[in-house]
């Protein structure tokens, strides 16, 4: 998940909690009568579900999924051509619409960073990021589908103003229908420094950055002016940040933190991920909570997207991520039993050692079980596995309780 500014900057790889979930369900039970259990993959056809990019050379990448289980649709998002790709299965998965580009605002000259949700009622929820060349500014938009998406109504959050910076975009939806999105805000995008990397997206390299939130309670007519979720702002530096909200309406998102080297030049070094909540619909936040022990950081290297959050069916809460200390990329997975105050001491998801990328997400399962999806580069070339945890089988102990299927 490259933390991209730009679509044609973008290697983007998301294994959505729908797509995940569908990869745990297609792990296999034992091949014969009396054989022993084992975990294998089970892969049905591909179907493809884009339309090609003649014309320009960034394609489609960072698709994104989500399901309606309640009326049997799934749906596709992504960047397609510098624009919003969508496409719809009515039938679970096995024929899809023709794709199409969702709307965006007159003014929008590319977009990225898709990220796509299913209401209580059924309502699809489609946000991106969008640049504004009349604005000269940047900030997300939410399409808005009311009839399973044959047709979208373009919602704009709007730029706090003229020359800011934004950047990767997350959404959801509370039980009556309040649409919350986080993303990377930083007031000046002047201040705000890139460096980019061959086979990979970019990273920060300093800038005024600020993960925020906006609200809607009015299915996106109006919103709320940009919320801080972490301390220190309008230069926090703190970016990418997974948003859920609870049954009861808690707000929960991880964001990650970095440190500000020099106040002058707002320099990033190494941080750390870290939890939050809100009780009054995004209005205040939580001290935050570090996850991890002090020793393991983040690099301001790191280019993919970084940090997962999810809930289990008893309301237990998941969150990965990974570290970069030590020349070691290491995946890790902490769990909280209280609503977040608390996390167990976190679980190594990969083994081995060396710098090989390792990007993980994380899906809720029954009580006391997630699973955990893995790309990594470390055999030379992408691959994904999937690895279940259980809280009775691994506890708070490193490297237990989690198996692997190389997908």
């Amino acid at each position: 998940m490259p933390r991209s500014m730009l679509p044609w900057q973008a290697l983007k790889v998301t294994v959505s909690a729908p797509v995940l979930a569908l990869m745990v369900a297609m792990l296999a039970t034992p091949a014969r009568p009396g054989a022993a259990a084992r975990l294998a993959p089970i892969a049905g056809p591909v179907t493809k579900v884009s339309k090609n990019c003649v014309t320009l050379p960034f394609g489609n990448a960072e698709v994104e999924t989500a399901s309606d289980p309640r009326h049997g649709y799934v749906y596709d998002l992504w960047i397609s051509c510098a624009q919003i790709g969508f496409a719809r299965s009515a039938n679970g998965g096995r024929t899809w619409s023709e794709a199409v580009d969702v709307p965006r605002p007159a003014h929008a000259v590319s977009s990225w960073d898709p990220a796509i949700v299913v209401g209580p009622s059924g309502t699809v929820y489609a946000a991106f990021m969008v640049s504004d060349a009349k604005l000269r500014s940047s900030y997300p938009v939410v399409d808005i589908s009311t009839d399973h998406g044959a047709t979208f109504h373009v919602h704009a959050l709007g730029t706090p103003h003229r020359g800011n910076f934004g950047d990767r975009d997350f959404i959801a939806v509370g039980p009556r229908g309040q649409i919350y999105v986080t993303w990377d805000y930083a007031p000046d995008a002047k201040r705000v420094k890139t460096v980019c990397f061959t086979g990979g997206s970019c990273s920060f390299k300093a800038g005024d950055l600020n993960a925020v939130v906006q609200r809607s309670t009015d299915g996106g007519r109006t919103w709320s002016a940009p919320v801080p979720v972490a301390p220190g702002f309008p230069d926090s530096a703190s970016i990418s940040a997974p948003i859920l909200v609870t049954p009861s309406g808690r707000v929960d998102v991880l964001f990650e933190r970095y440190q500000v080297l020099s106040p002058v030049s707002l320099d990033l070094g190494p941080g750390h991920d870290y939890f939050t909540s809100s009780a009054d619909g995004g209005r205040s936040w939580s001290k935050p909570v570090m996850l991890g022990p002090a020793g393991d950081k983040v690099s301001p290297d790191t280019w993919w997207i970084d940090g997962s959050l999810a809930a289990g069916s008893a309301g237990d809460l998941y969150a990965s991520w990974d570290t970069q200390s030590g020349g070691t990329d290491v995946g890790w997975l902490s769990h909280s039993v209280n609503g977040g105050r608390t996390w167990s001491a976190p679980v190594a998801v990969t083994s081995g050692t060396g710098e090989a990328v390792n990007i993980v997400q994380v899906l809720g399962g029954g009580s006391g079980r997630a699973y955990v999806g893995l790309l990594t580069d470390r055999a030379g070339r992408y691959v994904q596995y999937v690895r279940a945890f259980s809280v009775k089988a691994g506890g708070s102990r490193r490297r237990s309780g989690c198996r692997g299927t190389q997908g």
